[in-house]
């Protein structure tokens, strides 16, 4: 990163709240996403100044407003395409895009799959409700079979994406996840995100509270929580539950749950989660609301891959280098020819 752009001056969570009301509804746990990026980008190392946040249309979209930071809210599903452009203009901006799972993987499905791929130094940040909130509850890209919605009575015969997968098949090179109630886990993967060279996805499974409420009950109810959740350490065996002597553990390439407690099982049987492991960051990302298996949440996969910016700026000198006369001269060369 340029000197020019790292800040050598102590910033604060106030000077990233900005003077503009927040217009969500009590509840929404698009607060707390909120509430731990202020806590968190003061100690980024960056300079206020060169922070952007971009979103596109929804409840989530409304992010630009709330933060004192240069920022752009654009049109429905645009955000990533518009971000491309700033980041790739200015590569040194930290640029953030906010989006939600009807803005980021409805219309907008194209361009953040493009994003991805192109691994373009930005982050992501998805907000995922499983619900379209701002337009009144209708069902979403990440609603599950059988959801009854004002747009499907019957219940929805779509089966839903799965944005982690999602992101890993368009070859992102940083995914994670996270849960609005688990504020300093999420603090700690939005540090993981900016600190990433290339393109971070996280999403954040976020309560509506008004369209969608307990979509993620499972995970955040405090009795059953621990036994559903699985949070990722690199390097560290998969253990889950209250106790931690439940484990994650391959049968052939089948993920089921043992427990070491029993004489049969020991930790040594437990898979060791490896971010650089494409393989396993696919098996964590299918296991995702699988019946009798945790939701994994953390990193799935982070590995470093050449960014675009750094591949686009490198062809611009090899261009200039190579470039032999004015623009008259090149368009003049080889066979040309007068119309009379």
């Amino acid at each position: 990163m340029s000197e020019t752009l790292i800040n050598t001056q102590q910033l604060k969570r106030s000077d990233f709240v900005s003077d503009q009301a927040v217009k969500w509804c009590p509840g929404c746990g698009d607060y707390a996403i909120l509430a731990q990026a202020q806590k968190v980008f003061p100690d980024l190392g960056v300079k206020k100044e060169n922070f952007v946040f971009i979103s596109g249309i929804g409840c989530s979209s409304r992010f630009p407003y709330y933060m004192d930071t240069y920022g752009f809210h654009t049109i429905h599903g645009r955000a990533a395409a518009i971000a491309s452009g700033v980041k790739v203009a200015n590569p040194e901006l930290s640029v953030w895009i906010i989006t939600g799972d009807g803005d980021g993987l409805s219309i907008g499905g194209n361009h953040t799959i493009h994003l991805l791929r192109r691994n373009i130094d930005v982050n992501i940040i998805l907000f995922n409700n499983r619900i379209y909130g701002l337009t009144k509850g209708q069902y979403s890209p990440t609603s599950e079979l059988g959801k009854v919605t004002k747009s499907t009575p019957l219940g929805s015969i779509d089966r839903p994406f799965n944005p982690a997968s999602l992101a890993l098949g368009s070859r992102g090179s940083f995914i994670a996840r996270t849960l609005d109630r688990e504020t300093k886990h999420m603090q700690e993967m939005i540090k993981r995100s900016h600190a990433h060279h290339g393109t971070s996805f996280l999403e954040v499974y976020q309560n509506c509270l008004i369209f969608n409420d307990g979509a993620f009950e499972n995970l955040t109810n405090r009795d059953v929580k621990e036994d559903n959740i699985l949070y990722l350490e690199d390097g560290q065996p998969m253990l889950f539950g209250s106790k931690k002597t439940k484990g994650i553990h391959l049968d052939g390439n089948v993920p089921v749950v043992i427990d070491i407690e029993d004489d049969k099982w020991s930790v040594d049987d437990v898979l060791v989660h490896d971010e650089k492991d494409f393989i396993i960051a696919s098996i964590l990302s299918h296991i995702t609301f699988q019946p009798g298996l945790p939701t994994p949440i953390g990193v799935m996969y982070a590995k470093d891959v050449p960014v675009y910016e750094d591949l686009h700026m490198a062809q611009i000198d090899k261009a200039k280098t190579n470039r032999q006369g004015s623009v008259s001269d090149i368009l003049t060369a080889g066979d040309t020819w007068t119309v009379e």
